[in-house]
């Protein structure tokens, strides 16, 4: 198939590694689409997408309207005379008017088994819930909501104690390498696409900050997963002063926890990390964060606050977290 006139849209990290791959094949990128320009950090500085910067690195055209409903911008894209349109984690809605404006297709690079966990978060709820697999969908695009039909799929297995930022990265290369597989030869793969099954759809909702705070009274398996899948966005965190304290790294024990441990009492405290109890058994603190301090190993972080943690009372504000309340 001859090369392919490409529009491509897509905001963070992840859909930069898909449009890196293709400006590294033989189509042609003539536009890409990204979300305006947000404050961001602590300084709440403008910043752009990671699509952007990569974009004006190669002298192409960017454009950044705040949705697709206007005339103009549909008119922006039927004047590229497009081949397809590749749509990576753009995080806006593509209306039926522009998935008709490219000759052949459009195309969505997805980080997951379709048509488990369509939606906004699928790499942290696929950890955050216990699955050993995952992978990428190359699907064509429809109005519905990563409804369309599959090109190209490949599983990726999970690793036991991989992050949610670990796995988004290793996601990012493998959608990647599939999109431009799909894109040499897609004529062929559209006509053997394959449609969604009716059974087996979950649904990855939109991370919120607030959706970190641990809940003790889960099982520590449930909440290990979720520090893990949670790492490096949004972070699992319980209420210290008042102030979030985040912890990034833990590990389950071994040790099964007593009948009247109560969960979110710390158990046991040194340089290894601070037992907590759970509803089934016990976790283990391995990193924290302070509110307003830097991410710190349990053994650094104590060695400035040997009496912060006290065994036998509960971890951070009185624990009032088990309530799952943000």
């Amino acid at each position: 198939m001859k090369p392919l006139r490409l529009a491509f849209a897509g905001t963070p990290d992840f859909a930069a590694a898909s449009l890196q791959a293709v400006l590294d094949s033989d189509h042609k990128v003539v536009a890409v689409l990204t979300q305006p320009d947000r404050a961001a950090g602590r300084g709440k500085k403008v910043q752009k997408s990671p699509v952007k910067l990569l974009a004006e690195g190669h002298d192409i055209p960017v454009l950044q309207p705040e949705n697709l409903k206007g005339e103009e911008i549909r008119q922006q894209l039927r004047d590229l005379d497009l081949d397809a349109f590749v749509v990576v984690a753009y995080g806006l809605i593509i209306p039926q008017a522009v998935l008709d404006i490219p000759r052949v297709a459009c195309l969505n690079v997805h980080g997951s088994l379709l048509p488990r966990w369509r939606g906004a978060a699928p790499i942290q709820r696929a950890i955050s819930v216990g699955d050993t697999e995952t992978g990428n969908t190359i699907m064509k695009m429809e109005a519905g909501l990563d409804t369309g039909p599959m090109l190209l799929w490949e599983t990726l297995p999970i690793g036991e104690t991989e992050t949610g930022g670990e796995l988004h990265d290793r996601l990012a290369a493998q959608g990647a390498r599939l999109l431009v597989t799909v894109l040499d030869d897609l004529e062929q793969y559209l006509a053997n696409a394959t449609v969604q099954p009716e059974d087996g759809v979950t649904y990855a909702h939109k991370l919120s900050k607030a959706e970190g705070r641990l809940d003790f009274r889960l099982p520590t398996r449930a909440l290990y997963n979720r520090i893990r899948a949670f790492n490096p966005f949004p972070v699992a965190w319980v209420p210290l002063n008042g102030q979030p304290m985040r912890i990034w790294q833990a590990s389950e024990s071994p040790l099964p926890g007593k009948d009247d441990d109560e969960p979110g009492h710390v158990l046991k405290v040194d340089d290894n990390g601070i037992q907590v109890a759970t509803g089934d058994g016990i976790l283990i603190l391995e990193a924290l964060q302070l509110p307003g301090k830097r991410r710190m190993a349990v053994a650094d972080l104590l060695r400035g606050n040997p009496d912060l943690f006290k065994v036998g009372e509960p971890l951070g504000d009185a624990l009032d977290s088990n309530s799952g309340d943000a």
